[in-house]
């Protein structure tokens, strides 16, 4: 296919004007912050797992196909929402056969009472003797229990069919479903499970001979290395009992309400305050991992970018990681690696 010179030229033109403005980019200057000392937390570390304070199965309590499910996985359900509809059908009849049994007794009832009213006047007039009033009071107490039996009975075939509809018991996230729409429900069947993803904890497993340092320490904090975040911890508890095998103990962390992007299962790692130190940090974002090779951009008063190759110690939370050997206390990094590492590229081309 032919391609006219002029539509070539234009296309040339705009591929130069954006690698000058690569190159214009990579060129000016980067934004450096300063290694320095700074006091931080000493922290003993331990790997632990997110879960859910709040976390539940909704069963199901009657037997019946279910008919209808209105959530699936992943799906946000307010309190009292209903999440699924079992077939009332069979409720439905024995609760109109209990009602009939409350209507029967309630008849029976009233014509006991009836009649021990027209004994009692009978036997003040002394026309009947006592041994008939006292069955016509006989008579109208068993007419009595028989009515409470069947209310009760009518109470329990309404609760029974109240169970055909299934509510949320809390605010929360659907994180499993076990049935299908048509699927035969039964009491102890488990439909759906969720969580509340405004309530979130952490438990951490630690070692026997570091209880005693966690329990004394108030001050904690969480990272969670698939999003980059960390967060302190609300509170701290620690599970009186221990593992038999592993002869380690469960510590909970409980997370600041409302986290975004955190969920149940999610890795994490607690970093329990155990002192505190002075140490030479490096900020987060200047760290630069190639496969087996950490460093940092260091930029000079003369703007001259070079890669320095690093020895890193522990992670200070939002602060930075402590520098080991590699860099010296006033050096400027550069917090752009992919910028640094561009404008060291040219500065080695000239």
């Amino acid at each position: 296919m032919h391609v006219p010179s002029r539509l070539l030229v234009l296309k040339a033109s705009v591929l130069a004007v954006a690698l000058n403005g690569l190159v214009a980019a990579a060129d000016g200057p980067l934004e450096t912050a300063l290694v320095q000392y700074r006091e931080v937390d000493l922290t003993y570390g331990a790997e632990a797992v997110v879960e859910a304070t709040r976390q539940s199965t909704v069963s199901a309590q009657v037997t019946g196909r279910i008919v209808e499910l209105r959530y699936d996985v992943g799906d946000y359900v307010e309190k009292g929402s209903v999440i699924a509809r079992i077939d009332q059908t069979e409720a439905s009849q024995v609760l109109a056969g209990s009602q009939a049994q409350v209507a029967q007794a309630q008849a029976a009832f009233d014509n006991a009472r009836a009649e021990l009213e027209r004994t009692r006047d009978l036997a003040r007039q002394k026309f009947v003797s006592q041994a008939a009033l006292e069955k016509a009071e006989a008579a109208f107490r068993v007419a009595e229990a028989q009515l409470q039996t069947a209310r009760a009975g009518a109470g329990q075939a309404a609760t029974t069919k109240g169970y055909t509809t299934v509510v949320a018991p809390y605010s929360g996230v659907v994180s499993v479903r076990h049935v299908e729409l048509g699927e035969m429900a039964a009491p102890g069947k488990p439909l759906l499970t969720g969580f509340d993803p405004t309530d979130l904890r952490v438990v951490a497993t630690v070692p026997q001979y570091k209880v005693a340092e966690v329990k004394s320490t108030t001050k904690a904090m969480v990272e969670i290395p698939s999003i980059g975040k960390w967060v302190r911890a609300t509170g701290i508890t620690v599970l009186p009992s221990a593992d038999a095998q592993t002869h380690s103990t469960r510590v909970r962390l409980d997370l600041p309400r409302d986290l975004r992007d955190v969920y149940p299962g999610v890795f994490a790692r607690a970093h329990f305050s155990t002192g505190r130190a002075r140490k030479l940090l490096v900020p987060t974002a200047a760290v630069v991992r190639r496969s087996e090779v950490t460093g940092a951009y260091t930029v000079d008063a003369k703007g001259q970018v070079l890669f320095r190759q690093l020895r890193l110690g522990e992670a200070a939370g939002d602060q930075g990681i402590e520098v080991l050997a590699g860099l010296a206390p006033g050096e400027s990094v550069a917090l752009d690696p992919v910028r640094a590492g561009m404008q060291a590229a040219r500065q080695r081309t000239k």
